[in-house]
């Protein structure tokens, strides 16, 4: 199982990596550590019953079921997004389904298991609050019916506070995410002014003195020609062309010093792309952060970034534009006109095939899932 934005293969799964990426890295031990508390109930609920065989083997195989997707689901959701949470919660639902069609009402206490499952699973906000309040009312509903008004009212206690209880500290878990996030988008952000600031300087003031050094030895060696030749004169003016071409040269390195430092990068076309698109009356589908992209591709995802919303925001007639970023990838796509827009192969599209090529990736030109044009590159 693979995701385009940081997804879990099966490498990740047997060497712990999954459990490294955002969520709740300690849900694994703690879901390991409540299960070895239920163990000894479990057995005794299942093996210490007059039932036949099959019935035992099936019973055990649907509780193991159950306990491995709730030890591992949660935490893969969390990195997988929304889709594969609600896929993890339907699957939690039917074994816990399965369990209880097997066991009967004493099997009901899964459903404590299945709540806290639930609010560490990546859902759309308030969905896991409604799931956890159904249970609740499904649980004390199903011990009234059977007879069991105590019961009752201690197993949806426990389903219902448990349950908000881990979908708070969930929430909690999330804002500290994105805080995180916020700070590292302030740091890079802060870096890029200063290294701004810093190159603005170094061009202001050592260019123009360079510049002017070079003028005045261009000068001083024209007032030289003027002067008779004599072996001395000659001398001062091949010192004085030497003096020209190190302030030339010491000119040129700062250019290029400062061209290093006010670099593309994609974490800045980020921020153009947003204000541009917004600009032209775009519906804007960003990513939240680039910290999936390395640091030795962030300045070519730049220049990809700059070409790709130029010609959207200049070419496409678009309403929609989303730009999706991965460790990678960068795709850039509209639902604008298409190919048939102008410009689509103009010189900034050349130089990024040239950019693309130098550093081993590939270009894809075509049509967008949305409706208009798709510019792709992975490298």
């Amino acid at each position: 199982m693979t995701s385009k934005t940081g997804g879990i293969s099966c490498r990740d799964v047997f060497t712990g990596n999954m459990f490294r990426g955002p969520g709740p890295r300690g849900w694994f031990i703690g879901a390991g550590l409540s299960i070895l508390l239920w163990a000894w109930p479990t057995w005794n609920l299942v093996w210490s019953v007059d039932e036949p065989p099959a019935w035992k083997a099936a019973a055990s195989v649907s509780l193991i079921a159950f306990f491995a997707a709730y030890a591992f689901l949660p935490q893969i959701s969390w990195r997988l997004g929304v889709r594969v949470g609600i896929a993890s919660v339907c699957i939690m639902l039917a074994l816990s389904g399965v369990i209880i069609f097997l066991i009967g009402r004493e099997a009901l206490w899964t459903w404590t298991f299945l709540a806290c499952a639930i609010a560490m699973t990546s859902l759309p906000p308030r969905t896991d609050f409604f799931l956890i309040v159904t249970l609740s009312v499904a649980s004390a509903t199903i011990q009234l019916v059977t007879g069991n008004a105590e019961q009752a009212l201690v197993q949806s206690g426990l389903v219902l506070s448990l349950g908000l209880m881990m979908s708070a500290f969930a929430r909690l878990i999330r804002q500290t995410a994105r805080l995180r996030e916020a700070q590292t988008k302030l740091a890079d952000a802060a870096v890029a002014a200063e290294r701004s600031r810093v190159a603005r300087d170094m061009h202001d003031i050592l260019g123009h003195s360079l510049t002017v050094i070079a003028v005045k030895a261009e000068l001083a060696g024209r007032m030289l020609d003027t002067v008779p030749g004599d072996p001395a004169r000659d001398k001062a003016a091949a010192e004085i062309a030497a003096v020209q071409d190190l302030a030339r040269g010491a000119l040129a390195d700062v250019r290029a010093t400062v061209a290093g430092y006010r670099g593309v990068n994609v974490l800045a076309e980020l921020a153009v792309a947003r204000t541009a698109l917004e600009s032209a009356g775009i519906d804007a589908e960003l990513p939240g952060t680039v910290e999936q992209v390395p640091a030795r591709h962030r300045e070519l995802f730049g220049w990809v970034l700059r070409e790709g919303i130029t010609n959207v925001v200049r070419h496409s007639g678009a309403a929609r534009c989303r730009v999706r970023l991965s460790a990678s990838g960068v795709l850039v796509e509209d639902d604008g006109v298409g190919l048939a827009s102008g410009g689509r192969s103009g010189n900034g599209l050349i130089g990024i095939r040239e950019r693309v090529d130098a550093a081993g990736g590939t270009v894809s030109i075509g049509p967008s899932d949305l409706g208009g044009f798709r510019l792709a590159v992975e490298v």
